[in-house]
């Protein structure tokens, strides 16, 4: 498995809030059933490469159907092939290390 951090922002919304924005996406990566885990400044969602690009373009073009002009979307790929790899895996072995 491979893990994606993907940040999509909206810009020239009507308010500096994205709240809604966020859960609209998290709702699209429910119906995706895709594995993920929302953090403060991003999200982190675990799956195949291939697979993770096709979310990372639904989630990206989300806010244009909302009647959002313009987007900018960071998208962070961490595919490792020689072992497998899940959500959580790096913080604990950093956690593991510092004890």
């Amino acid at each position: 498995m491979a893990l994606m951090n993907i940040s999509v922002i909206p810009l020239g919304t009507p308010t500096t809030s994205l709240g809604d924005y966020i859960v609209k996406i998290i709702k699209i990566l429910d119906e995706e059933g895709a594995t993920y885990k929302l953090t403060d400044m991003g999200t982190i969602v675990e799956g195949k490469a291939h697979r993770l690009f096709e979310i990372a373009n639904r989630l990206h073009e989300f806010p244009f159907s909302e009647g959002v002009k313009r987007v900018i979307t960071t998208i962070e790929i961490d595919d490792r092939r020689d072992k497998k790899v899940e959500l959580g895996d790096k913080v604990k072995s950093v956690q593991a290390r510092l004890k």
